[in-house]
């Protein structure tokens, strides 16, 4: 059936939640959301086993959909994930999709009263509905959570904010050191509101929304900034505080403060105890990475030799921030194999 399909060893289930953390969000956003749960070849034979779950979070402007997306002569991740159980190169885990997009492009797996309580979504409604539906091993250590790009980021932070629930996670180019993977597009953004907007992001949303998303160059960094300010610097009203004037591009301290408490290589002394009780941290990104994520990932991990984090797994590799789907397995295995039981 290859390319366009694959002889499952497993099986993938495609399923609706309603959230109760999502209603009523600020954007106005569903709340009846996709998610995607992977069942390991013989799940269906041994009505007693429980299993490990990793929860896949996905990068800035993803949806669950997305990851059916192949590149050319490639498999794409769900298919990847089954070849890796059907072969017993890695324990075999529940692996769930979950969807949290939003129509600002994402939501760094936070809550913000901007666009939503979306850390909330994953970790009171995602969680709690997979154990009540499927045999997992319903504790800590026998769960994981892994992700690229903005997924990574939620990947780093959400077993910081909520250790309760997770025992390892991976991040793959995750965005870390901000002041290298966001802050340099700020004066671009700041010239393109200028000489085009008005200096108004209402105009540039309107524009935006108008035509072909993403066919000006600087519409991506526009809607990054954006997006982000709504995640990290966001009133208690919904007011999107963005980090720097949109007159002369110059930071402002106390917003840009706000995002730095964000950053997780700033996180890690923070949360030092949950950190060091994972039993797993995956760790990689590109050597040529277009936001500076090399350098955010080298940051992390210098952060947690700082407290003695254990079980740590660093890479770099040749390569850029983009097209790196063959990397998932790696960390998904990583992951997979210590939060397993003993056998």
């Amino acid at each position: 059936m290859y390319p366009w399909s694959i002889e499952w060893a497993g099986r993938l289930e495609e399923a609706w939640i309603d959230s109760k953390a999502l209603r009523g969000n600020p954007l106005g956003d569903p709340a009846h959301r996709p998610i995607w749960v992977y069942l390991p070849p013989g799940y269906s034979r041994e009505p007693n086993r429980r299993y490990p779950a990793v929860y896949v979070v996905q990068g800035f402007t993803s949806q669950v959909d997305m990851w059916r997306n192949r590149n050319a002569f490639r498999r794409n991740f769900p298919e990847m994930v089954d070849e890796l159980m059907a072969r017993g190169e890695a324990p075999r885990c529940l692996v769930v999709f979950v969807d949290c997009w939003t129509s600002l492009g994402g939501s760094q797996y936070l809550d913000s009263p901007a666009t939503g309580r979306y850390h909330s979504y994953l970790c009171e409604d995602v969680v709690p509905w997979v154990d009540a539906r499927y045999r997992t091993l319903a504790e800590r250590a026998h769960r994981g959570i892994m992700g690229h790009s903005s997924g990574g980021y939620g990947a780093m932070v959400t077993p910081m904010l909520r250790p309760d629930l997770f025992g390892g996670l991976a991040s793959l180019a995750g965005d870390a050191l901000f002041e290298y993977c966001y802050l340099p597009e700020f004066a671009l953004v700041a010239r393109a509101l200028r000489d085009h907007y008005q200096g108004s992001y209402a105009r540039f949303w309107a524009d935006f929304r108008s035509r072909p998303p993403y066919t000006r160059p600087h519409d991506s960094a526009l809607v990054d900034a954006y997006a982000m300010a709504a995640c990290y610097s966001a009133d208690p009203d919904g007011t999107v505080r963005l980090p720097f004037e949109v007159e002369t591009g110059h930071l402002i301290d106390e917003v840009w403060e706000r995002w730095l408490a964000r950053d997780p290589v700033r996180m890690v002394a923070r949360h030092a105890e949950d950190l060091r009780s994972l039993r797993a941290i995956y760790i990689d990104a590109g050597r040529s990475d277009e936001y500076f994520l090399d350098l955010g990932a080298a940051a992390f991990r210098r952060e947690l030799m700082k407290i003695r984090a254990n079980n740590v797994r660093y890479e770099l590799f040749d390569g850029a921030h983009g097209g790196n789907q063959h990397r998932y397995p790696i960390a998904l295995r990583y992951l997979a194999e210590r939060l397993a039981p003993p056998a």
